[in-house]
């Protein structure tokens, strides 16, 4: 029996009490929903899930800004109203594994899971799959830099233990490949991104060791650690709406993952299931301006949710690619 419903019906004392430590082990019916927007809400201590913190919720009033919701194996720290947060994987199996969390204005929490989008089927083969100069399929993810992407590199281990200021350049070229539209298809540069290189620095990325998205400190940071086992490296991004167009981009971070893979920037010869580290960077840099993963079925796209070990074809763009830049800017 509710604490409500004893109260209507003047229950003694005693039932009172049991009604009320009921409600207290319960949670309370912590969930504030689209059906209640007045309903109070208590949510449990430590992680939370999609389902203990529903589309409809209220962030705000539910205590939620700053903690740390997951789905599927991915998670990121609920930002403040006005703002969405997702996190982007480049994983082993080419499934991809994300999602996007969004608190309106008004505090009203929703959701976009990225592998709903991509669940009709299975990944493939790369033989299987069209060319990349054939491939016209892309994803958007609903962002984009309006501006100048003003980005750092941390000042700790570097992939493939290279030197800091060699890490830094073959991002540097990655992100140029993004905003210029580099590929070997013979369609021209239309695109109009920007992007600066700052400096090294001591923050981090905005990534935790389980590959989750932590609160953002305004520095986008490209920088190498520990990820979960199936992130080979994970971008996570923060923006904010914008009237009649994709959603204005506020940070982007990058890391990728030394803790669990071996990267190079020559994985010619006798390759051993190393990753290509122009490769993957230029994948993530494609996130970073507003690309999604494209998908089963297009595994020779640099978008495609692998990269895959010891290969070099995402160091420039497929057709897709460049049709999804050119559509953002």
């Amino acid at each position: 029996m509710s604490i409500k419903s004893c109260v209507m019906k003047r229950c003694s004392a005693a039932a009172l009490l049991a009604a009320s430590l009921a409600f207290l082990a319960s949670g309370g019916d912590a969930h504030t929903s689209a059906d209640h927007p007045g309903q109070a809400c208590v949510l449990a201590p430590g992680e939370l899930t999609v389902d203990d913190l529903p589309a409809g919720s209220s962030a705000t009033r539910c205590g939620a800004v700053g903690r740390v919701v997951t789905h599927a194996g991915s998670g990121v720290t609920v930002p403040e109203p006005g703002t969405k947060v997702s996190v982007d994987a480049l994983t082993v199996d080419g499934r991809a594994h994300g999602f996007t969390l969004a608190v309106d204005g008004d505090g009203t929490v929703s959701y976009t899971y990225e592998e709903e989008a991509h669940a009709s089927k299975a990944v493939g083969s790369r033989s299987d799959a069209p060319a990349p100069c054939a491939d016209t399929a892309y994803s958007r993810a609903g962002r984009k830099e309006y501006g100048t992407y003003r980005w750092f590199i941390g000042d700790g281990p570097q992939p493939g233990d290279l030197p800091r200021h060699e890490v830094r350049l073959i991002v540097q070229e990655a992100i140029a490949t993004i905003i210029r539209g580099r590929n070997n298809c013979g369609l021209d540069d239309r695109i109009r991104a920007k992007a600066r290189f700052l400096a090294a620095t001591g923050h981090e990325a905005g990534i935790d060791h389980r590959a989750r998205c932590v609160a953002r400190d305004g520095l986008s940071v490209w920088d190498a650690g520990d990820l979960s086992a199936d992130s080979v490296a994970t971008t996570c991004s923060w923006s904010r709406p914008v009237a009649h167009g994709p959603d204005r981009l506020l940070e982007a971070d990058v890391r990728f993952n030394i803790h669990d893979y071996t990267f190079t920037d020559d994985p010619s010869g006798d390759c051993d299931d190393a990753y290509d580290l122009r490769s993957v960077a230029t994948h993530e840099a494609g996130h970073v301006f507003g690309l999604g993963h494209a998908g089963a079925g297009h595994e020779n796209l640099t978008m495609f949710a692998n990269s895959f070990a010891c290969s070099t074809t995402a160091r420039t763009l497929g057709k897709g690619d460049v049709l999804g830049l050119r559509s953002l800017y």
